[in-house]
């Protein structure tokens, strides 16, 4: 298989991103609207449709990208030298420029506006602590599978991140670009846009800790990190084209 260039991978990663917002915020919208009142099956509604829709999407868009659609996971293949660190700024201008996109499509298709500052208040010792915990997981998930059965990562990745919905107090968002996006939607997976910064930041701290413990528990990780998120095409150097 012939490498994707950079400006198609890019791309992929924005598409993607995209519409894994639009999955995201729409199945929430809808959601909280059928479910008359009662937030479990709201809940559920959302988690089902995120889950299906990021193996979906990685799928899709893996063979092209990796399928990262997360600056932490585009941080943690370069800092094994998946990606060239150069690329790493544009990988996640488009996983954040996409992920705007797919906000605002979710908000549009239920005639809501474009952008609206989320009310929904998620701060506190509890909902950290949640993202740190959903952050490591995900990214022990990608590491561990991507080195040992990488034709599983997709399933993998949607089934946890379901179970995060529900065994977090955040919902495991795990996700710097959603976590921004979501500040602009004033509906069922909305969050504050003051309480943004704290959750990047326990989101990176957790991505790292797990990228550290998959390095001693894989050895051969670095010399088989260009199959972060799945296996994608790159040269016999294990590098991706221009």
């Amino acid at each position: 298989m012939q490498a994707p260039t950079r400006s198609r991978r890019f791309v992929a990663e924005g598409v993607g991103t995209a519409l894994l917002l639009a999955v995201v915020v729409g199945s929430g919208i809808m959601g909280e609207r059928l479910a008359g009142g009662n937030l479990a099956v709201a809940l559920l509604a959302n988690t089902i449709a995120t889950g299906a829709g990021l193996v979906a999407l990685i799928l899709t868009f893996g063979p092209v990208s990796g399928g990262h659609f997360n600056p932490v996971v585009t941080l943690a293949d370069a800092s094994q030298g998946g990606i060239p660190w150069r690329e790493v700024p544009v990988y996640v201008v488009a996983q954040v420029f996409g992920a705007l996109i797919g906000v605002a499509g979710a908000n549009l298709m239920f005639d809501l506006p474009v952008y609206t500052a989320s009310q929904h208040a998620r701060h506190g010792t509890g909902q950290l602590l949640s993202e740190g915990i959903a952050t490591f997981g995900l990214l022990s998930v990608i590491w561990g599978c991507s080195r040992q059965r990488p034709s599983v990562v997709p399933f993998a990745v949607g089934a946890y991140i379901t179970a995060g919905y529900w065994f977090t107090a955040s919902t495991a968002m795990a996700n710097p670009a959603v976590t921004i996006a979501r500040s602009l939607t004033d509906t069922f997976s909305g969050i504050r846009p003051t309480d943004v910064p704290a959750f990047i930041a326990v989101q990176i701290i957790g991505g790292a800790a797990a990228t550290v413990l998959f390095r001693w528990l894989v050895p051969s990780l670095p010399q088989r990190s260009h199959d972060v998120v799945v296996p994608h095409a790159v040269d016999a150097a294990g590098r991706a084209p221009r």
